[in-house]
Parts: structure tokens; sequence; C-alpha cells
């Protein structure tokens, strides 16, 4: 494996006989697995130009430094082409991909900041018991409205207040302070944009569990951020 600029480059075996898929933009997961396990490098050039800046942002997500995620970008390639073999397709290749990617930053990353067992054990408590948003916003049993907010989030317009060097770092520094769970299935759905199916798969939980761990994601960004926005609404 190579490393030109941010692109991680793969050395392939020898290229078999053109196929179909033969360069152009494949898109189809069966094309573009029956193109990648024939050695089509038209093909693999094309999906490590269009994956790879996502997945450096996941991977930076775990590890200290740019390089380091370069590193777990380029060893993850090189584990796919180990691996396409014995793909069987009950997700989609670009969810077993990415998952490959985050299982490296995961244990990378614990390596390179040596944390504690018991850090990821409590990090998975809160994820799991965390309201995201405080108790105390929303009336109680005895109120006039049960469930309903006490204390309403503050009106903000994200287009045009989010354009600001204090929103923009405020929101980098209120996603950076998530649960790594948390803020994982935040990164997928709503920066690399995956589909609900997807981020389940590569996070490794069901479909319900992604979708909680996204509302509680979104619901602390958005209070973190009510405290620099809210006076301008």
């Amino acid at each position: 494996m190579e490393a030109t600029g941010s692109r991680a480059v793969v050395l392939l075996p020898p290229r078999r006989a053109a196929g179909p898929c033969e360069d152009r933009h494949v898109t189809d997961d069966a094309d573009l697995l029956a193109a990648l396990r024939r050695g089509d490098e038209a093909a693999f050039a094309d999906v490590v130009d269009r994956w790879s800046p996502a997945m450096l942002r996941l991977a930076r997500l775990h590890v200290p430094s740019h390089g380091v995620a370069e590193e777990v970008v380029q060893e993850t390639w090189l584990a796919v082409v180990r691996g396409l073999e014995r793909f069987e397709g009950r997700a989609s290749l670009r969810s077993w991909v990415f998952s490959i990617l985050l299982n490296r930053a995961r244990s990378l990353g614990t390596r390179e900041r040596r944390v504690l067992p018991f850090a990821s054990l409590r990090e998975r408590w809160s994820d799991r018991d965390d309201p995201g948003v405080p108790p105390e916003r929303f009336q109680g049993p005895h109120d006039d409205r049960p469930g309903w907010w006490a204390v309403p989030p503050a009106r903000w317009d994200p287009h045009a207040q989010l354009e600001t060097a204090e929103a923009i770092a405020a929101l980098q520094t209120a996603i950076a302070a998530l649960p790594a769970r948390q803020r994982e299935a935040l990164v997928l759905r709503d920066v690399l944009g995956l589909s609900p199916e997807e981020a389940a798969s590569v996070l490794g939980v069901s479909d319900g569990n992604q979708r909680v761990l996204l509302h509680r994601a979104r619901s602390r960004v958005r209070t973190a951020l009510e405290d620099v926005l809210g006076e301008d609404a």
C-alpha cells in the first residue's frame, strides 16, 4: 500500500480480463463488489477517492492526529482487499468497509491515548441512561401539561446563525464533548450522510439503538448551542 496526499493507494493483484464495469463510476453494490474482486483498478481507485475522505473524518474521532487517521484509512483498505472474498453481503459494502475502519480506529485510539477500561464502561453507561435533555426542562406529572416543555428550546435560525466563527467553534466543541457512541452516530448520520440502516450496521447496534444514540447526540448539541445562539434568537 502507498499513500499519495490524503488518498490511500492499495496495490491490487494483477488485473484480470476487463468487465462491463471497467473505467466507469460504479455505484451498485453487486457490480462494485464484482469489479473489485476481479481486480478492476479503475473501480477500486474510484471507490477509494469517494469513500476515503469520509473514512478519514470518522477515524479522526478516535485518534490523536490527522497522520494517524490516514494510517487507519490505509490499513482499512488493505484489510478490505484481503477480505473481499470473505465478504458475504449481509450489509452494504460501504457499511462493511466503515465497520472495519471504526473497529481499527477505536482500537488504535485506545492504545494511543491509553484510555483505562473503566472509562469506556462509564461512557457506555452514559450512552444508555443519559436522557439527552435535562428532565427539569419538561413539566412534571402534577403540572398543567405533563411531559410538555417547561423551558422550551430557544428559537434560532441555524442556517444564518451557525455561519459565525463563534457558533462553529461551539458546534465543534459540543460534538467533541459527546460520549463516543453518540458522537459516532451523529457524524455517521448528519455529517457523512449514511442511512439509518448503514449507520446501525457500522455501529454494530440495532436500528432502534442507533436512533436513540442519534436523538441524544442531537439533543445534547442543540442544548449546548443554545448558550451561544439563544441570546441572539
